[in-house]
């Protein structure tokens, strides 16, 4: 019993710890010092600890592979080109932009992870936003909720999706037969809502902007990216594990614009905020230490209760509850501890819990890695929005997406 407390304690710290970043100490160290503290004291023995790092192997790969495919793209001004063809389209309507940049923001995530969204999309958008002399809050806050909004149309939208389903992650068509609508679903009613709460702000004049040609790296960049894509989807079809494609595809992505351009390759690898691999390495170590302390038979007990109810009706406290404690203790953790919780309870569950931890994180800025990466980049950048200026937003279309999505679940 004290050994379930204070794997408790160092687990909940560390988790609180991670999105906190007390000190301007990074992420990955709160995680890897609670996950060695709790290997040290032998709450979670050694051999389990070194099993559950192991367990993450496709996940890193995924990771990895996405974080140079979007670094890649950013060094060759692929996001800023993107952002400033956006700016040209708005014709001097403040909406227009909005949309243009939402949408860019939908396909950016679709096709390579909300976290580059969050990482990599943001800036641009910011240099874009401030070069026209608009309000930059509004379309910064779309590439948060988009990020979040439009992350299960495809597995390889979000990392979560692997960490959640798996070895046993569905393939690609019946993923789209499970996820397609409610994403759309999510995606309309977040852009929806986002347009008519934040109307007042987008009254102002659009700017003009002068075009920028894509450089000839960012064209082959632009083609890496395109065969990285399709290369993917062809892998999700097949059922294939879709870590090692991943690199693959970043290094064939990196090694087509080394043939013009042989210094892109370090500042590549440079560029990569490799930090997060450990980050979740840590996290997996965190929730073994927490299967033993029994979180896993009072999720058991949660899940059972829910599908007491039955149908929708069971599926909607799934999903609600999976994003409040989304938000409580982040969505990367919660999609870990879900990925054993889910294996004894009904696929229409296992769906439901996938809602939550994609679309939960909208409700406040500690619900997802990519929004933590995201105030994280916006701080680097000199820029400031609030935890509750996020929440008053989220209040509101967090809660109305997800049930539009889980509504629409088949």
């Amino acid at each position: 019993m004290a050994a379930d407390v204070f794997i408790w304690v160092i687990s909940l710290a560390s988790i609180f710890l991670v999105m906190l970043r007390p000190w301007g100490v990074g992420e990955a160290w709160w995680a890897c010092g609670g996950a060695l503290l709790l290997a040290a004291t032998t709450l979670v023995p050694w051999g389990e600890a070194v099993g559950a790092v192991r367990k993450g192997t496709e996940v890193y790969l995924f990771l990895g592979g996405m974080m140079m495919l979007s670094e890649l793209a950013r060094q060759e001004g692929v996001f800023h080109w993107a952002a400033g063809l956006a700016a040209r389209g708005a014709g001097g309507s403040s909406p227009r932009l909005f949309l243009l940049l939402f949408l860019t923001g939908v396909a950016v995530t679709i096709f390579l992870s909300n976290d580059a969204t969050a990482v990599v999309l943001t800036p641009a958008v910011l240099a874009i936003v401030r070069r026209l002399q608009v309000d930059p809050v509004p379309h910064l806050l779309t590439c948060a909720f988009v990020s979040n909004a439009a992350s299960f149309v495809l597995p390889i939208s979000n990392p979560a999706n692997l960490v959640l389903f798996g070895s046993h992650l569905p393939h690609l068509l019946p993923w789209l037969g499970s996820f397609l609508l409610p994403s759309a679903a999510a995606i309309v009613a977040t852009f929806a809502l986002l347009r008519f709460l934040l109307r007042a702000q987008l009254q102002t004049v659009v700017a003009p902007v002068a075009g920028e040609a894509l450089s000839h790296g960012g064209r082959l960049a632009m083609g890496g990216l395109g065969v990285a894509a399709i290369s993917l989807v062809v892998a999700s079809f097949a059922g294939w594990p879709l870590g090692l494609p991943t690199c693959a595809a970043a290094a064939l992505a990196i090694g087509l614009v080394a043939l013009r351009d042989r210094g892109i390759v370090i500042p590549v690898l440079r560029g990569v905020s490799w930090s997060v691999l450990p980050l979740v390495a840590g996290l997996f170590v965190i929730v073994a230490a927490l299967r033993h302390a029994g979180l896993l038979e009072l999720i058991g007990r949660g899940l059972q209760d829910a599908q007491g109810l039955g149908g929708r009706p069971g599926d909607l406290p799934v999903a609600f509850g999976t994003a409040l404690l989304s938000n409580v203790m982040n969505n990367l953790p919660v999609g870990l501890i879900g990925a054993t919780a889910v294996q004894s309870v009904p696929p229409s569950c296992t769906q439901a819990m996938l809602l939550g931890i994609d679309l939960g994180p909208n409700l406040s800025v500690t619900g997802s890695l990519a929004t933590i990466l995201w105030l994280i980049v916006l701080r680097r950048e000199g820029f400031k929005i609030t935890a509750l200026q996020f929440l008053a937003l989220g209040a509101v279309v967090m809660p109305v997406s997800l049930l539009a999505a889980v509504l629409l679940l088949r």
